[in-house]
């Protein structure tokens, strides 16, 4: 063995062994990784249930872009734009009567360079009308875009399991 391919050796296993040695496994060209893009959706996702369990309409469709498209779990199965998905939300949230629970189960996150989705189970409980409790699970893919910096929801798809 020469002695050049012994030292490189030993310096490669001396890198192996570094614990405290940051990597950065991947990088936009704005600088950002793609972990923490994840954790700037997560953050997002955390308050958009937040929203939800408020019934904070006007802070929940701050989440969503002008030309978002949705394919809901309410009719109609398809709307397009933030102002007709508004109308769909507020007749949602006027269904219940009193507080609202919508937990985020399962969260996965795909980060990307201008796009990412998130995918979710939900589950939504609240009172009804005549003091009935509802409670059912919902299947999410919520899907943003950078647009100005900002991450906004432009595609959302939600449906719920059925015994076909």
């Amino acid at each position: 063995m020469n002695p050049t391919s012994e030292t490189e050796d030993r310096g490669s296993a001396e890198r192996v062994r570094a614990p405290t040695e940051q990597r950065i496994l991947s990088m936009r060209p704005d600088g950002v990784t793609g972990s923490s893009i994840e954790a700037v959706l997560r953050k997002r996702m955390d308050e958009f249930a937040q929203a939800v369990r408020e019934r904070d309409l006007e802070r929940l469709m701050a989440f969503y872009a002008p030309d978002v498209v949705v394919f809901g779990a309410r009719l109609p199965l398809e709307t397009r734009g933030a102002a007709v998905h508004r109308q769909n939300v507020e007749q949602w949230f006027a269904s219940f009567d009193g507080p609202l629970v919508f937990e985020l189960h399962k969260l996965r996150i795909t980060p990307g360079d201008g796009s990412a989705f998130c995918h979710y189970f939900a589950l939504v409980t609240g009172a009804r009308s005549s003091n009935r409790t509802s409670g059912y699970w919902l299947r999410g893919t919520t899907c943003f875009a950078r647009r100005d910096g900002e991450w906004l929801v432009t595609h959302e798809h939600l449906s719920m399991p059925s015994s076909m």
